[in-house]
């Protein structure tokens, strides 16, 4: 699609050519008034478009006059199986191929009720749309595998919640929006897709897995790596996704779909934020766990293709060595020690330490002031300091380059999307600028740094995403 002379995308549809089961043509409703709230720049160019002609034409990003799908797929929503789900609210713009040759795709969040809406409006609203935003950099910018968005666009409508609230789109990049779900829905209820869908997933996410003997097999095994990976890489930075459903697990191994999430501040692996989470299912240390079970799924729908599900026992192993690395470098060592690592998460909880402060505070040589029982503390760093090189220089400094100072610390973060529904964006900006450069403390931001005040009301999140 060109305005004047200006590329705005070039877009393909492969998946429903590929996969024509899994999808139905769809069109967004009409936004009356739509207006840019936030343009991801190098994201645009990225994917070879020109940002000034998105900025002067917004259509595209609400579905406009393009050829529009909803996806179908199914899921395990707090361990109960739903044969069918799809995007309620969500459109497939199309797929464009970026500037590093990766085909991507473009979906919409908030255009309106779909077949799969399920009784919903399926409109958004402008706070979920800019902490989708805002959560995706996040990640990006702390290097773990994310969907992120290019746009939020105010679409100029009133839409009614526990409040009315002004309306908005998300347009959201993703490698694919291949999940755990979608295998579910094409095994039970178009199981002559399965086979197209999984040849499709191998193509695009591991084309040398083609070449395998058992190109299924090797297609799981390939996911339950990429998961592994990322979860551990979550559980590093303190992240909880809040709703890890078998439609919310990606075959590329991204993160995606962040509904109720947050960064936990005290050390606990109960922490929950999700309002709907009555019983820890997704807590912040039930998501290795978790992430195992819906990969259990993912593997009983490849079981007509393929008897694959002996390659879970790979999972565990995978996690704890991608964890144990990750904790290594978070700690200055150059040998992972998952003792060492374990004893340092139950030391924290027992403290109530705040986990993105305490990895800082050791690499300056101040996080004794943390504890209260710091004959504890003395002890946990006596055997750390026993396994640091003899050279201590750049130590430090190499820990400060993967242990963040900012991230959206969850009062800060409702604050500035408060601001933001009542039109004043400074806040979110100033917060999207520290989270996107996480690593390198500046002046004027301190107030970033800081957990909740003592005594501050729990956290809760929705699911408004």
């Amino acid at each position: 699609m060109v305005v004047g002379e200006r590329t705005l995308l070039d877009l393909d549809d492969t998946y429903a050519r590929e996969v024509p089961a899994l999808s139905v043509p769809w069109p967004a409703v009409t936004a009356p008034a739509p207006r840019l709230l936030v343009l991801n720049d190098e994201l645009a160019a990225e994917l070879g478009a020109d940002p000034a002609a998105l900025r002067a034409d917004v259509s595209l990003l609400v579905g406009a006059g393009a050829g529009t799908r909803a996806l179908v797929y199914a899921g395990h929503q707090w361990g109960v199986y739903k044969p069918r789900l799809g995007d309620g609210r969500a459109l497939l713009l199309g797929e464009v191929v970026d500037s590093h040759g990766r085909l991507r795709d473009l979906h919409l969040k908030g255009t309106g009720a779909t077949p799969f809406a399920r009784g919903y409006d399926g409109r958004a609203a402008v706070g979920p749309m800019l902490r989708e935003y805002l959560l995706g950099e996040t990640m990006h910018a702390l290097g773990i595998p994310t969907t992120r968005a290019l746009a939020v666009v105010a679409t100029g409508e009133t839409i009614e919640r526990d409040r009315p609230l002004p309306g908005a789109v998300l347009c959201r990049v993703a490698a694919s929006h291949l999940r755990v779900g979608t295998f579910q829905y094409a095994a039970a209820s178009e199981p002559g897709a399965l086979r197209a869908l999984a040849d499709h997933a191998i193509a695009r996410h591991f084309p040398d897995a083609a070449d395998a003997d058992r190109p299924y097999l090797e297609l799981f095994r390939r996911v339950v790596d990429a998961q592994a990976a990322l979860v551990a890489r979550w559980m590093l930075v303190g992240f909880v996704h809040g709703v890890m459903s078998t439609d919310n697990t990606t075959i590329s191994g991204e993160t995606i779909d962040y509904g109720p999430c947050a960064f936990m501040d005290a050390v606990d692996p109960g922490t929950v934020f999700s309002s709907l989470d009555k019983t820890g299912r997704y807590a912040y240390g039930a998501q290795p766990a978790i992430l195992q079970w819906n990969l259990a799924r993912f593997g009983e729908s490849l079981r007509p293709l393929d008897d694959v599900e002996d390659v879970l026992e790979e999972f565990p192993a995978a996690y704890e060595r991608y964890w144990a690395e990750g904790m290594a470098a978070k700690l200055g060592l150059s040998t992972p020690d998952v003792a060492l690592s374990t004893d340092l998460m139950a030391l924290l909880h027992a403290q109530r330490v705040d986990f993105t402060t305490f990895f800082r505070a050791l690499a300056a040589g101040t996080a004794r002031d943390l504890f209260l029982d710091r004959e504890a503390f003395d002890a946990w760093a006596a055997r750390r300091e026993a396994l640091l090189p003899a050279d201590r220089t750049g130590v430090a400094a190499a820990m400060d380059r993967v242990n963040p100072l900012y991230i959206p610390r969850n009062h800060v973060t409702d604050a500035a999307l408060e601001a933001a529904e009542q039109g004043d964006l400074a806040p979110f900006h100033r917060l999207l600028g520290a989270v996107g450069d996480p690593f390198v403390a500046r002046p004027g931001l301190e107030d970033l740094t800081r957990p909740a005040p003592a005594g501050a009301v729990p956290h809760v999140t929705y699911c408004g995403t």
